[in-house]
């Protein structure tokens, strides 16, 4: 595969000498800024074989870098060509200081309008012009160019999302934010982000992996009409009567005549520069449109979970809790048969299909056995499945999609007996997970300001993971959703009744192994107050029993150990009545008190 991507990357740096481009970056992105991208937006992956879910490189006409977050610091050695790409960690050695390193004043580097943001073309920018470098869009991609088998984009059928699970009907949505628009004086909103435009029409779609959205783009107008532009052979008469009158659907092509057409107008027009493509910002700019810079306007209603919603989520966690919980006692009796990470992941997946509701999987499982569980963001192939063997530790992170609610869980478990190190290093991850599943904020607080609470522990004996400590999920949506998060990143966003995160600290001995508990918790209203403030706490929703013989108990105190029997009686009384005689009694073992 190595001799494969170096042939990609001398295509590309021909196209580039061809186009009169001394480099080109390339992105882990689509048009839509996603995630997830169908596999005709896999160029990153295509020229360099990382398959990460974030990441870049940039290609000169005599060097290349590949630049990735702490997740990844590991997997992309595994990937990628050192004698192609130097590897690089985006935050502590970023793109714009490796190409002032590498490359000599006066060159223009490309870049696609489409797969960048305006926050980021901004920023590179101003870098690299007082380097004397030039960054300069590019009409088309010159990846694409040399991309021969380039699949086609996606076209899968749209689908609604039923008023008893999103609690909110879309006519209702598009009131609420056309009426937040005439507050401000602005005429229209662009939504790029597909799970936005989802949320607001109630709908869902397959055009991605893991992530139910319809590839599509949308205007919102301040008198409440939409036009949506997506590919027409998407959507049946169903959805089209659903949309109702207020909806105008377009043909993506015509996207950026609408766009100019805001402009030409004079129009105020809201974009989020952090999510767009730069295009539109310079669309709109260049067509005379008064740009506000905003933040999305559907992020805080679609975050603030609606009361079916959290109903929904509670659902979906039980029947996960179902499906975990077989696979984890299925587990305990299938090491000695030399399961491998590939194997469990499938049978989790089966587990999990048994489920009512279940529409996919909200992630590829990470399955990862000793070593492999060190890697944050792990993918199993056949090539680097292990078997889990006995004095090692296995981590699983996973979730689903079900259409009443999006789950995500890791557990860490000990195969055979653990080493006292990793016992140790378990408990002080389970220390800092509880202290955050059991804090009480006050309104206002936001997730940076909590961060601390699950590091703490770990801090103390000189330990430390390089990623965030809480993702927001969605409804049956994307299983990363933002604005909320809990991370050392700073965040303007406070958190809210209704908004769901994670609870996600780890610990990671490259080589050895990897430990995460991760629950889903949402956000609730909670009976003090504080300084004549309510107060705010959380609500585990995740019903998995935590690998008792990984916790070390003398390091807990009381509360702690409270907390953990606490939650392991909540578990077992959820989910034996639901299952059968041998997983109730396994889960029966798992949930016994340590206090």
């Amino acid at each position: 595969m190595a001799e494969l991507h170096h042939e990609r990357l001398a295509l590309v740096r021909a196209e580039l000498a061809r186009r009169g481009l001394a480099g080109f970056v390339v992105p882990r992105a689509d048009e839509y800024q996603g995630e997830y991208l169908p596999p005709s937006a896999e160029r990153l992956s295509w020229l360099t074989g990382f398959t990460g879910s974030a990441g870049l490189a940039v290609v000169l006409a005599d060097g290349a870098a590949i630049l990735t977050d702490g997740r990844y610091t590991i997997q992309v050695r595994t990937e990628v060509s050192a004698a192609d790409y130097a590897i690089r960690h985006q935050t502590e050695e970023p793109l714009a200081a490796w190409l002032i390193d590498e490359h000599p004043p006066g060159g223009r580097v490309g870049y696609d309008p489409w797969l960048h943001t305006t926050n980021w073309v901004e920023t590179q920018r101003a870098e690299l012009t007082r380097a004397g470098i030039e960054l300069v869009p590019v009409e088309s991609n010159p990846v694409d160019a040399v991309w021969l088998d380039r699949p086609a984009p996606p076209l899968a059928p749209v689908t609604i999302q039923p008023l008893a699970y999103t609690g909110w009907p879309a006519e209702a949505k598009r009131a609420d934010i056309a009426a937040m628009l005439r507050h401000t004086g602005t005429k229209a909103a662009v939504l790029t982000m597909p799970e936005s435009v989802a949320w607001l029409l109630n709908i869902r779609g397959g055009d991605v992996p893991r992530t139910p959205v319809a590839l599509s783009f949308a205007i919102l107008h301040d008198d409440e009409r939409v036009e949506l532009f997506i590919d027409p052979r998407k959507l049946s008469p169903e959805i089209v009567a659903h949309f109702g009158a207020g909806v105008t659907v377009l043909p993506p092509g015509a996207f950026i005549g609408h766009l100019e057409g805001l402009g030409r107008a004079g129009l105020r027009v809201r974009v989020d520069a952090g999510s767009a493509a730069s295009t539109v910002i310079a669309c709109l700019g260049s067509a005379g449109a008064v740009v506000e810079r905003a933040p999305d306007p559907t992020l805080l209603p679609r975050a603030r979970k609606t009361a079916a919603e959290v109903a929904g989520a509670r659902a979906a966690h039980l029947r996960d809790g179902v499906a975990m919980v077989r696979f984890l006692c299925w587990l305990s009796g299938a090491v000695a048969e030399g399961v491998t990470e590939l194997g469990a992941a499938a049978r989790l997946e089966d587990f999990r299909r048994e489920g009512a509701l279940f529409r996919d999987l909200s992630f590829e499982t990470i399955s990862g056995a000793g070593a492999n569980g060190a890697i944050v963001h792990y993918r199993v192939t056949e090539a680097s499945s292990r078997k889990l063997e006995s004095g090692t530790l296995y981590l699983v992170d996973s979730g689903a999609q079900y259409q009443d609610g999006t789950t995500d869980i890791t557990r860490t478990i000990a195969i055979g007996e653990p080493a006292c190190a990793a016992r140790e290093r378990f408990t002080r991850v389970l220390k800092g997970h509880i202290a955050l599943a059991r804090v009480r904020f006050p309104a206002g607080t936001t997730g940076s300001q909590l961060d601390v609470l699950a590091r703490l522990p770990l801090w103390e004996a000189g330990l430390e993971y390089d990623h965030g400590t809480g993702h927001g999920v969605g409804s049956y949506l994307s299983v990363h959703e933002g604005p909320q998060r809990i991370s050392k990143m700073p965040s303007r966003t406070a958190l809210e009744s209704g908004m769901i995160l994670s609870n996600e600290p780890g610990c990671y001995v490259a080589g050895a192994y990897g430990i995460r508990i991760e629950n889903l918790m949402v956000v609730r209203a909670s009976q003090q107050m504080c300084a004549g403030k309510p107060m705010l706490d959380f609500e585990t929703l995740t019903l998995v029993p935590i690998d008792r013989t990984l916790v070390d108990a003398d390091l807990l105190d009381d509360r702690e150990l409270a907390w953990l029997d606490g939650y392991h009686a909540r578990v077992f009384q959820a989910l034996a009545p639901l299952l059968g005689a041998a997983d109730a009694a396994w889960l029966e073992a798992a949930t016994l008190p340590l206090g």
